[in-house]
């Protein structure tokens, strides 16, 4: 009888390895036919896109170009349907809550006011169900956001699709989240208050000694550094010519406003100072009475006249669920004084562009990761926003969702 050899643990290894590399290499997926709207005010129609692994390999006019089909494991046709990058929901609960009205479900909001070291990340559910409702409707990232207090933690920006917190982190930690004060009565104080911390907060920063002993004091030092955002949420008019005051004051290398109803008021003074707007959702009502009715509508389109960076953003009551929205938030803007195009980029590269992670998401090009999906029509749009195809660092994520399996199962049973 042949005798069998053994193989050792390095052998095995090896194996594995080189296993698991031609596995990796693989993965190569042609799409083809699609109108690819490139996220930077481009429209490519009969769009050839490339995906090698997790990123994208090229694109290109589909009609000028020859593939081996021998050279590709995946080739689908789109046949005119619509490819997106990413859409990006900032400032967002989504992860962190399931149930607003079960306690157990909310972990946004720790105790204490001042928790730069509570950290999102750790606390994202993967395994949410409101994920896959949202995911549905092409928002495949989101910035998980605690709340509360005068610094409610540090945020992380997570993908929508993954086995744990580990595995959907984009960026761990990319920034803290200050709430400006905004009570007429304890004003000054509360911003007394902010400006003691951040002086103890830079002093701690700039000492020499490298031993950490405050744990919050040492989740501050990045947001020196300019390795950590600092997001401060503010909406009025004095808010917001202060906390560009304390922006200088302090250094800061990346400020962003979060919030920013007043900002168009001072649009040159903000321009100046290179500070960015997530604006609210523009699915409110007026701020004020002498407003127009439509004024959250068309903030968008005068923050772009002034020549002011900023994307969109949804938080509000029901947040995590209502987060479906995003693209159709977008598609209003296109009534009050945005292009399409200009309307994706406020929730897609835009929002990349704020929170730094424009080197990898927020546009189909060659080298970023292959995170986009395909609809059957315009994807800003309720009516024609069909998911078909979604890619997430080049995995194919399911394109239904719960909600849809039960309205599928209780038509068919009523039409028996």
């Amino acid at each position: 009888m042949h005798k069998k050899t053994p193989i050792n643990m390095k052998q095995l290894l090896l194996i594995l390895l080189l296993s698991s590399q031609f596995i990796a290499n693989a993965q190569r997926i042609l799409l083809l036919n699609g109108t690819a709207h490139i996220g930077d005010g481009q429209v490519l129609e009969s769009a050839a896109i490339g995906v090698v692994n997790d990123r994208i390999s090229f694109i290109k006019n589909a009609l000028t170009q020859t593939f081996d089909p021998a050279q590709w494991d995946t080739i689908i046709q789109l046949k005119g349907q619509h490819i997106y990058p990413a859409l990006i929901s900032a400032n967002n609960t989504l992860g962190l809550t399931e149930i607003d009205a079960v306690r157990a479900t909310r972990d946004f909001n720790d105790v204490g006011v001042w928790n730069p070291h509570v950290r999102a990340q750790i606390a994202f559910n993967v395994e949410s169900r409101v994920i896959e409702t949202v995911r549905t409707n092409g928002v495949l990232i989101s910035q998980a956001t605690p709340r509360g207090g005068y610094i409610s933690g540090t945020s992380s920006l997570m993908n929508l699709y993954g086995w744990n917190w580990e595995d959907a982190t984009i960026v761990a930690n990319d920034g803290i989240h200050l709430n400006w004060p905004y009570s007429k009565e304890t004003y000054q104080k509360e911003k007394q208050e902010i400006y003691q911390f951040f002086e103890m907060a830079k002093a701690y920063a700039d000492r020499k000694d490298a031993q950490p002993n405050d744990l919050r004091l040492e989740a501050m030092k990045a947001c020196f550094k300019g390795q950590k955002r600092v997001y401060i949420h503010a909406e009025s008019l004095q808010q917001i010519v202060d906390v560009i005051d304390f922006s200088k004051d302090f250094e800061l290398p990346f400020p962003v406003i979060v919030g920013g109803d007043e900002a168009y008021l001072i649009g040159a003074k903000l321009k100046d100072s290179k500070i960015p707007i997530m604006l609210n959702r523009i699915h409110s009502l007026p701020k004020h009475e002498d407003d127009l009715t439509y004024q959250p509508y068309r903030l968008p389109a005068l923050l772009k006249e002034q020549g002011i960076l900023f994307c969109l953003q949804n938080e509000g009551a029901m947040q995590p669920m209502n987060t479906r929205n995003l693209p159709f938030q977008a598609g209003t803007t296109m009534a009050y004084g945005l292009t399409a195009e200009e309307a994706l980029q406020t929730v897609s590269l835009n929002v990349c562009k704020i929170a730094g992670i424009d080197q990898d998401y927020g546009t189909l090009a060659a080298g970023k990761k292959a995170t986009f999906f395909v609809s059957k029509g315009p994807a800003l749009d309720m009516k024609t926003n069909l998911v078909t195809l979604i890619l997430i660092d080049g995995k194919f994520c399911p394109t239904s969702n719960f909600q849809q399996e039960l309205y599928q199962k209780y038509q068919d049973k009523y039409k028996q």
